[in-house]
């Protein structure tokens, strides 16, 4: 370590996770102020799961939908038998708010197990349902104040439709393709907003992020988040991991081991 390390809390023999880019190799340099040091607790598994996944799903919950969603609001989340699909449903849940899940019918068992207050499946054939019109049923008919939105291209217009007035659709990820371009007169109807975050904008600093998987790492040791570990594969396998990313295989986290 260096002495900027070590003022930062970083000892020799620590175990410590971070997030930075080039990180399949076996030494990586690390910016002190992106080290975080992991509490007894938590597995290194866990803790690695926790920081893109599980600091993605706790933004999404608490600052992505720029508190239009308060606690006891209903939300949407697309996904929630995938890998942060699991995360943001257990986050969310956590934090008060009331869930409604998308899912396949092969993560169903998968996606029941986050908690989740209603869950829509859908097969290979299609939805079970209209999404939208579910949507607006168990709520009454008002939509959601929130979708969160990992799929992308498929679930557009489920996502908007979904919304309630002056609901937000954050828009995170792209699994199906890329969201088509759109005229901003779509928004009106229900005066909606959407925004399309991402990770690095919630982690600005240390501060953030320690507070991010501060929260996590309790939630994990109170027993409030399952962690999904789907693989454990050696590094020389990365292709092999991506594959099955690739594929829509994944249950959980995909971690990779030198």
């Amino acid at each position: 370590t260096t002495p900027e390390a070590e003022a930062q809390g970083a000892r020799v023999g620590d175990r410590v996770v971070y997030t930075v880019l080039d990180a399949y190799a076996e030494y990586t340099a690390v910016p002190a102020d992106k080290l975080i040091t992991v509490p007894a607790h938590v597995s290194l598994e866990v803790a690695t799961a926790c920081m893109v996944q599980g600091m993605t799903a706790h933004y999404l919950v608490t600052d992505a939908h720029a508190q239009i969603m308060q606690p006891g609001d209903w939300c949407l989340i697309h996904g929630v038998g995938g890998g942060t699909g699991q995360w943001t449903a257990q986050v969310a849940k956590t934090l008060g708010y009331k869930v409604i899940g998308t899912t396949s019918k092969s993560k169903e068992s998968i996606a029941r197990a986050t908690g989740a207050d209603e869950l829509i499946t859908r097969d290979e054939a299609g939805w079970s349902t209209d999404v939208a019109a579910r949507v607006l049923e168990i709520t009454g008919g008002k939509g959601v104040k929130c979708v969160i939105d990992g799929v992308g291209k498929a679930t557009w217009d489920i996502s908007l439709n979904s919304l309630a007035r002056r609901g937000i659709l954050v828009s995170f990820g792209s699994a199906s393709g890329p969201v088509p371009d759109f005229s901003v007169l779509k928004l009106s109807p229900k005066s909606v907003y959407v925004t399309r975050p991402r990770l690095l904008d919630y982690t600005v600093d240390r501060e953030e992020i320690a507070r991010r998987t501060g929260d996590l790492f309790r939630w994990v040791g109170e027993g409030k988040l399952k962690i999904s570990i789907d693989k454990l594969l050696p590094l020389e396998k990365a292709a092999e991991g991506h594959e099955y990313l690739e594929a829509g295989k994944s249950t959980g986290k995909i971690l990779y081991k030198v």
